[in-house]
């Protein structure tokens, strides 16, 4: 129970789960509003860039929504994993948070960008 006190009382902790969790909210109100707005049934859902005829993949609204699906799983993920961690080694827990900002900023931007291929 001393560990779990000192991890939510460690403020670069508390600074990374914030942040985390502004991002993963963000990323999937942003994604939820983009896929509200734009009509339509085809979606571009995979972009491969090698030189074949059909580059773009087309799905359904589902297979944009499993980027929110990922967004929430990763946040979650990340915090107790971080939270498992921080008994062990506390640079552990922040790298794993910090790792969990990355992919969820990477996440962000590669939906973003195959709605804006629609």
């Amino acid at each position: 129970m001393a560990a779990q006190k000192k991890y939510f009382h460690d403020h670069l902790v508390l600074a990374l789960l914030s942040v985390n969790g502004f991002i993963a909210v963000g990323g999937i109100i942003f994604l939820l509003v983009r896929l509200a707005t734009s009509h339509g049934n085809g979606y571009i859902v995979q972009y491969r860039s090698v030189e074949v005829i059909d580059r773009f993949k087309t799905g359904t609204v589902v297979d944009l929504l499993s980027f929110a699906v990922f967004m929430a799983l990763v946040l979650g993920i990340h915090s107790v994993l971080s939270w498992r961690m921080y008994k062990i080694n506390r640079h552990l827990a922040i790298a794993v948070l910090a790792l969990g900002i990355l992919l969820l900023v990477l996440t962000s931007i590669i939906s973003n960008a195959l709605l804006v291929l629609r």
